[in-house]
């Protein structure tokens, strides 16, 4: 697998959300775990914004799908894998 090019801090800062691994860990914590069925950009919990910053990530295949793929997985097992 390669190394991403972002980081899942990175990821946390362009949505607009803290991204010390306290916060982090604390978002999946709180937002964990998703439905199996649920897409990670129609969650709840994000804004309007985020959802597109998401959506585009991965339908873009950007440089950042990798790591939103990562945050995706987080939110379906938890933060400790």
């Amino acid at each position: 697998m390669e190394t991403p090019i972002h980081s899942l801090s990175a990821l946390f800062k362009q949505l607009g959300l803290d991204d010390d691994a306290q916060s982090i860990d604390q978002f999946i914590a709180t937002h964990s775990p998703l439905k199996p069925d649920l897409r990670l950009a129609d969650a709840f919990f994000w804004s309007e914004g985020q959802k597109q910053l998401l959506r585009d990530e991965i339908l873009e295949d950007a440089d950042w799908a990798v790591v939103v793929d990562q945050l995706d997985v987080m939110l379906r097992k938890g933060r400790s894998e």
